[in-house]
């Protein structure tokens, strides 16, 4: 059975040492330690993780659509955290890189030899005025909120009509593909309770384009000019009136920046993101913003502490914030970490991997894999731009069971597991 230390514990026990520190138990930090634990059982590691529940984030736009319900991308943290590791469920509040410390919120100093850093992203709602009052009523809703995705749900299937507003921030986030998929889900379910045709959907995003990815941005306008949806770039949500049912956004022009109001029936928000506070004010942050773990971006290593790793939403890894990504990014921080503690060179190389399963209707899904240079990266021997049943029947039934019984148990091993377990008639140009 997993050991944990409890409040009881640590106030007895202020001082703890380990071999190997993990902050954050979610994708990142029980992958690592399920596939560290795979190479040596004898391993000492402690996970430190404030959560009792663990979360299936990227499930939550099918909660959205109404695909699945919300209980179904949850389970106990206690049945995740690999048996071999010892668990804290407290929250780390400083950052001692020097002495090779920390010290958390209970108030217990920890000692490690090596630190992963994976504790995931923080979400600022209050960087948009009126939206933690506003979030989960008067169609105010938000898939990034725990939760939210039943509300999100609720609000679609209650639409009458009217204008439909889907945000995306000027800030990295989790699954950037995630707002506009919420958006063509919505589109499909407008049409089949009849009040597409009185709706405008418009997807007001930050940036200058539709997705960061050149070569599925073509595939994608595709699907908003035959969804008939408003896309209006450079349009940044700044603050959500919702007793007046008005969103109101800064504009960026090539000269200046005006705001201007949108009135909304229903609005669905990406919330502004960044690394966690804790992360921003310590030794690790990288300058600049945001504030991410400063890690190389091939070995994942710590660019001024070599006893420090990190991965996921967290890190200064310039991919996308998917678990997708993880996938990928922990075999390299493993092998790693494992030639750090052996003093060998470190010579694994994560080359910017993400996926991004692009859900463009309730039987339609653009599997967008890519790598550091921006380029398509695909896993299947298909035009991975084209919209396909089967990358739906993959996000919507295989990659849940993947990350429940592969993944976070260490077992996954990267350009095998999914041909593993698919048909490969799904790879069939000719039927998809």
């Amino acid at each position: 059975m997993t050991a944990i230390q409890t409040t009881a514990e640590t106030t007895s026990q202020p001082s703890i040492s380990h071999q190997i520190v993990i902050v954050g138990g979610g994708s990142a930090g029980i992958t690592v330690a399920a596939q560290l634990l795979q190479h040596l059982r004898s391993l000492d590691i402690l996970i430190i993780e404030p959560s009792d529940q663990h979360y299936y984030q990227p499930g939550w736009t099918l909660v959205g659509g109404g695909c699945i319900p919300f209980e179904a991308t949850v389970q106990p943290q206690q049945k995740l955290i690999p048996p071999e590791a010892t668990w804290l469920q407290d929250t780390v509040d400083q950052f001692d890189p020097e002495h090779n410390r920390l010290h958390t919120q209970q108030g217990t100093q920890v000692t490690y030899d090596y630190l992963v850093v994976c504790p995931g992203i923080q979400i600022n709602w209050n960087q948009v005025k009126g939206l933690q009052e506003a979030l989960g009523k008067g169609g105010v809703c938000s898939n990034y909120a725990i939760r939210g995705a039943a509300y999100t749900w609720e609000t679609i299937q209650q639409f009458q009509g009217g204008n439909a507003i889907f945000t995306y921030p000027a800030t990295p986030i989790k699954c950037a593909g995630a707002p506009q998929k919420i958006m063509y889900l919505a589109e499909e379910a407008f049409g089949r309770r009849g009040v597409r045709q009185k709706s405008q959907i418009s997807y007001c995003t930050a940036t200058g384009k539709i997705f960061g990815v050149d070569a599925f941005v073509p595939a994608l306008m595709n699907v908003v000019e035959r969804k008939g949806i408003d896309l209006k770039t450079k349009h940044n949500l700044k603050e959500i009136r919702a007793d007046e049912k008005v969103a109101i956004f800064e504009v960026s022009q090539d000269t200046a920046t005006e705001t201007i109001s949108m009135p909304y029936d229903m609005i669905h928000v990406a919330p502004p993101m960044s690394a966690p506070d804790v992360i921003k004010n310590s030794p690790l942050a990288v300058e600049g913003p945001g504030g991410w773990v400063d890690v190389d971006k091939y070995t994942t290593q710590h660019h001024q502490y070599p006893n420090i790793f990190s991965l996921g939403d967290a890190s200064s890894l310039p991919t996308s914030k998917t678990a997708a990504a993880i996938r990928r990014e922990a075999p390299v921080l493993v092998q790693n970490l494992l030639a750090q503690m052996n003093q060998t060179p470190l010579t694994a190389q994560y080359n910017g991997y993400s996926c991004c399963p692009l859900i463009t209707g309730y039987d339609k899904t653009i599997l967008a894999e890519f790598d550091y240079e921006a380029q398509p990266y695909p896993s299947f021997p298909v035009d991975s731009t084209k919209e396909r049943t089967s990358m739906w029947l993959l996000k919507r039934h295989v990659l849940p069971w993947v990350y429940w019984n592969r993944m976070l148990k260490g077992q996954e091993h990267e350009g095998d597991i999914l041909r593993h377990v698919l048909p490969e008639q799904m790879f069939d140009h000719s039927k998809n």
